[in-house]
């Protein structure tokens, strides 16, 4: 008997990881995606015409669909089967990278852009939750791990590609091969998942907030449009009437959270003090970091000179220190708690700050921008996978869902924000770089006036430790069971 249960044992070990590679692939996938525009948009902007708004939609209407459908998304994957979800958050992805890559104007990239962050929100968390039911608790953390590594090289590898394919103008496709090789790579990842993911049937009676999903696209939409519009034309009409529009849309997204059957946020969170001021301190830090990472691509392109793949290696040293810190953060959370996050906004803010000196103060390189930039990043490798886990630290067994769900939304609302905001600041001040690294320096130093207001500890679920030690995007689906892989912030 025993010479029949090997085989068939290795056979399903076999299939587990050949599913954790199709999972990978589709997370790598989307990563290099959301990441390129951070290279390519002055290069896009100059071809389409669209000036400064273009660079700023073009990575905030990703992230922006990302954000607000990821909840969605998760509680789409329960309701009609996580193979299904993921099958068509592929599809679609493909689809709208290949509209990018024929976009003729603005309003298409943008557009196309919008769907593409919008099947990514599909997409993401199905593969986490297809992970957990597939894999045995026991191999979840060895599981997960793989995730950390491949991740940071695409962060890495994101806009160096972006770069190289810019520079290299190939078949004379210049910045659209970066969007129009996803035929060849999307292609791969749709058969694939096609072969190997389980099946599932997935529970109907699953309720989607599709209400509230709304009032929060429509709040952030208007935040983002008046943002933009408003430096950009003038505070006419039109941008205080988006405004306006946005603000009015928070309070019914507010009211419709403490009424709706299955909220996107449990009403109870709001009480928690150490739950939100984690969720502030993740939204003015995921926008502070976001919008230097294009304000640091534009002035190496802009000021300095530098063609695409130049400027990409010039960001590279922020997602080494990304790299670096996060390993060594993994290893100190349990230890140091809310202390580990504070020296990573601490070294957010001297890196800020120095690099807002070497640009006032001297006529910086390439490569005296360097040592500001890992130690950036190091601050980020620091703060990422910590900002969540300790916010999650004193919150409820049934508020798991919901809880991890709105932060990892947050994130990405935090990143569209953020790249709007800092690169307005940049765009429409007469000495762009420098209040842009300004603004960004003061909102890390408020950021940390909020640590102490932090649970003093982590979220002590060992799944969430393993979850935790991703930089991927999440599942979010918000309800009110326990926690479990696929509701967690994997940042």
């Amino acid at each position: 008997m025993s010479t029949l249960v090997a085989p068939e044992s290795r056979a399903a070990a076999r299939a587990r990881w050949a599913i954790l590679a199709v999972v990978l692939f589709a997370a790598i996938l989307d990563l290099l995606d959301a990441t390129i525009t951070t290279i390519a948009a002055p290069t896009i902007a100059a071809d389409l015409g669209g000036a400064a708004a273009l660079v700023q939609w073009l990575g905030a209407a990703y992230s922006l669909a990302m954000g607000v459908l990821l909840v969605v998304g998760g509680r789409l994957g329960d309701k009609f089967g996580r193979r299904r979800l993921f099958l068509l958050g592929i599809t679609g992805f493909t689809l709208a990278s290949i509209a990018c890559g024929f976009a003729v104007d603005s309003p298409s990239i943008i557009g196309s852009r919008v769907l593409q962050g919008g099947f990514g929100a599909l997409l993401i968390p199905q593969g986490f939750g297809i992970l957990a039911a597939v894999f045995p608790r026991t191999e979840l953390g060895k599981a997960f791990s793989v995730f950390a590594p491949a991740l940071g090289l695409s962060a890495i590898g994101g806009p160096i590609l972006a770069g190289f394919l810019i520079d290299a103008d190939l078949f004379g496709l210049g910045w659209r091969s970066m969007f129009l090789i996803n035929i060849v790579l999307g292609g791969i990842a749709i058969a694939l998942a096609a072969r190997l993911l389980p099946r599932d049937s997935g529970d109907r009676a699953v309720i989607v907030d599709w209400l509230g999903s709304g009032l929060l696209a429509a709040a952030m939409f208007g935040a983002l449009y008046a943002l933009i519009d408003g430096p950009a034309h003038g505070w006419t009409t039109r941008p205080i009437l988006f405004a306006a529009a946005g603000l009015l849309c928070v309070v019914l997204f507010g009211l419709r959270q403490r009424r709706a059957d299955s909220p996107l946020l449990e009403p109870t969170l709001l009480r928690n003090h150490g739950f939100t001021a984690g969720l502030g301190l993740g939204l003015g830090y995921y926008a502070a970091t976001s919008g230097l990472l294009f304000v640091l691509s534009l002035y190496l392109q802009d000021v300095l000179h530098r063609n695409p793949t130049q400027a990409a290696l010039g960001l590279a040293p922020v997602a080494a220190g990304i790299i670096v810190a996060s390993i060594t953060a993994h290893q100190l959370l349990e230890r140091l708690g809310r202390t580990l996050l504070a020296i990573g906004l601490l070294l957010t803010l001297i890196g800020a700050l120095s690099l807002l000196l070497l640009v006032v103060a001297t006529e910086p390189t390439a490569w005296t921008l360097v040592a500001p930039v890992f130690l950036t990043g190091l601050g980020m490798g620091a703060c990422f996978g910590s900002i969540y886990r300790i916010a999650l630290g004193d919150i409820e067994p049934n508020e798991s869902g919901s809880a991890s769900g709105s932060l990892s939304a947050v994130q990405q609302l935090a990143n569209s924000l953020g790249a709007a905001a800092v690169t307005t600041v940049y765009f429409h001040t007469s000495d762009g770089t420098t209040a842009a690294l300004a603004t960004v320096a003061a909102i890390a130093a408020l950021c940390c006036t909020l640590v102490r207001l932090l649970p003093p500890r982590p979220d002590r679920n060992p799944l969430t430790r393993c979850a935790s030690r991703s930089p991927a995007r999440a599942s979010t689906s918000a309800d009110s069971r326990p926690w479990d892989p696929t509701r967690a912030p994997l940042l």
